[in-house]
């Protein structure tokens, strides 16, 4: 579980040495409080979550595994960084995360199940989803097959397809942002994986109000730079072809092992998706079906409007690549 930024595997029970000064504004933060965030194991959230081992961390907070004391379900804990809790913008910016995330309800999202305060702490709440992130898996195990990659892609857009039909573009979609949760069933020996959304945090909604768009000025860039849409880069409106285009760097990746546009620098890879200019994706691995390669291309497309029109469209253009006959027990709805 994270907010955006790659998570830093730590071991359970860490030694961590506060740094000596960390202010916000004019005011500094005392040390006991980045010490109550990072030492959170073992002690009791807000009177209702037993908090267990520390996950990970990121560029906006401590992630922990919980146990909520009402339920006795296991739920991740996401707490905000004491400089960003005394940010008035970065508190606004978690509650749209949160009002947002809890209106998501699919198998293949990750919602938010609370927000709340305790001891000038700010946290979420979320499920716990015992899996990996799809950064983490690639790397362990190098590119996809077809029939490995393909029910993945159409469970991220049907999972995308309900957040866009609650008019919620994600806008930072990546594969540390996408969870693989086993569901316990195999497929020629292997297991078989559920591929969860995750971390809405920079999701906006296309009807945002003027507290939203004041939280994103025009021309306020936000997102991960070798995911980001032509539209997003210039921080043009977005809707939810931004995310098929994302969702098309990443079945590059996934297939490839590589990123689509070249470039020493994230503003180089930039520049050249302003120029159209992808790598193909047989060129890479000839035995690929040119038909995945066309709907990757078309997911490609500088001008949104030649993109795939809906993640309904791209799911079945997904599906249309393999042989229902030999594949079509893998996709699930």
């Amino acid at each position: 579980m994270k907010d955006g930024s790659p998570l830093v595997e730590i071991d359970p029970a860490p030694s961590l040495a506060p740094p000596a000064a960390d202010v916000v504004g004019n005011l500094p933060i005392k040390p006991d409080e980045l010490d109550r965030c990072a030492t959170l194991s073992g002690q009791l959230l807000d009177r209702r979550y037993r908090v267990g081992r520390r996950l990970g961390e990121g560029g906006m907070s401590y992630v922990y595994r919980a146990e909520d004391l009402d339920s006795g379900a296991a739920v991740a804990v996401k707490i905000l960084l004491p400089r960003l809790s005394r940010d008035p913008g970065a508190v606004e910016r978690l509650r749209r995360e949160a009002t947002i995330a809890m209106r998501l309800d699919h198998p293949n999202v990750c919602p938010i199940l609370r927000m709340g305060e305790a001891d000038r702490m700010i946290y979420l709440v979320m499920p716990y989803l015992e899996g990996e992130p799809l950064s983490e898996h690639e790397a362990r195990r190098g590119p996809f097959t077809v029939a490995e990659g393909i029910p993945l892609l159409v469970q991220m857009c049907h999972g995308l397809r309900h957040a866009h039909e609650l008019q919620i573009v994600h806008r930072d979609l990546k594969p540390e942002n996408v969870m693989l949760v086993p569901d316990g069933a195999m497929d020629a020996g292997e297991p078989r994986y559920r591929a969860v959304v995750m971390d809405f945090g920079l999701a906006k909604e296309r009807r945002a109000g003027p507290e939203v768009v004041k939280l994103t000025a025009t021309g306020m860039v936000l997102g991960t730079p070798e995911f980001m849409s032509p539209e997003q880069i210039r921080g043009k409106p977005l809707d939810g072809r931004s995310d098929v285009y994302a969702l098309g760097i990443l079945a590059f990746e996934l297939f490839t092992g590589q990123l689509p546009f070249a470039g020493k620098s994230a503003q180089e890879t930039m520049i050249a998706r302003l120029r159209g200019s992808p790598a193909t994706l047989r060129h890479l691995r000839p035995e690929l079906p040119a038909k995945l390669e066309a709907v990757i291309l078309r997911c490609l497309a500088i001008d949104r409007a030649e993109r795939f029109q809906s993640m309904n469209e791209l799911a079945d253009a997904f599906e249309s690549v393999v042989a229902a006959g030999v594949f079509g027990r893998l996709f699930r709805r």
